[in-house]
């Protein structure tokens, strides 16, 4: 039988490996002048940065050609890139500048920022990772830390009648100094396997309510109430199988 452990081990936890720290950033691009606004920026390691036309023939290219927009355009444009490495970068834009800085020409400087570690058994961004049962190995928990005081969870498991697998999603706030937190779940179902995917296809049904219940930075509880017929309602012991990387808890 697969395990929980091993399917963590895939791409289902690269997926939920986001920062829950990342920032975006905005550079308006032309305009009434041939300058980048802001010409210098400076961001951390993870962050994104929004190249936006104002008007007027450009386009965005990295000195090293890491990132471009594309060809110069007169045509409104958006473009976003992600640095996930520090450093300085440099970039121009073809027409009205060069990539050794003189005329239409800017800076981005990444930092290599880590976030403090969290402490004590609230819910943090140290949270995010993977959870189960160690007597039910086999259907377990991803948590991801969002932004906003926001936490995802997804439970993999199966159906009552054990004819297919089942994934739940719940999202809510989190309150930063509790250690126990309810959430809204949803199953959706109706979708077909790609390439025949068609997201107008999916049902989100209410599933009901789970909570989480931290006692330390690696055990807890799981509860539910479920309004689906053959779910019921119960509670499981939790423990922390695999952390987030570059996020710990003392």
């Amino acid at each position: 039988m697969r395990t929980f452990s091993r399917l963590i081990g895939g791409s289902l936890l690269a997926l939920l490996s986001v920062s829950a720290f990342a920032a975006d950033h905005r550079v308006t691009v032309g305009g009434s002048t041939n300058v980048f606004t802001p010409k210098t920026l400076t961001i951390n390691t993870g962050d994104t940065v929004t190249f936006v036309s104002a008007g007027g023939f450009h386009n965005v290219i990295a000195n090293d050609n890491s990132f471009t927009s594309g060809a110069p355009t007169t045509d409104s444009f958006t473009f976003t890139q992600t640095f996930a490495h520090s450093g300085t970068f440099g970039y121009y834009c073809e027409v009205h500048g060069t990539s050794s800085g003189a005329g239409m020409a800017g800076t981005i400087t990444v930092n290599d920022v880590a976030p403090p570690p969290p402490t004590g058994k609230n819910i943090s961004p140290a949270t995010s990772g993977s959870w189960y049962d160690p007597q039910q190995s086999g259907h377990g928990f991803l948590l991801q830390i969002a932004p906003g005081n926001v936490i995802l969870a997804y439970w993999f498991a199966y159906t009552p009648d054990v004819s297919a697998q089942a994934w739940m999603l719940a999202v809510g706030s989190y309150d930063p100094n509790s250690n126990t937190v309810t959430l809204e779940a949803y199953q959706p179902t109706g979708a077909k396997f790609p390439p025949n995917f068609n997201a107008t296809d999916i049902t989100q049904n209410d599933w009901g309510s789970i909570t989480f219940t931290f006692t330390d930075c690696t055990n807890g509880t799981v509860s539910w109430n479920s309004k689906l017929p053959g779910y019921g309602s119960g509670t499981l012991p939790l423990t922390k199988l695999a952390n987030t990387a570059g996020l710990t808890c003392n």
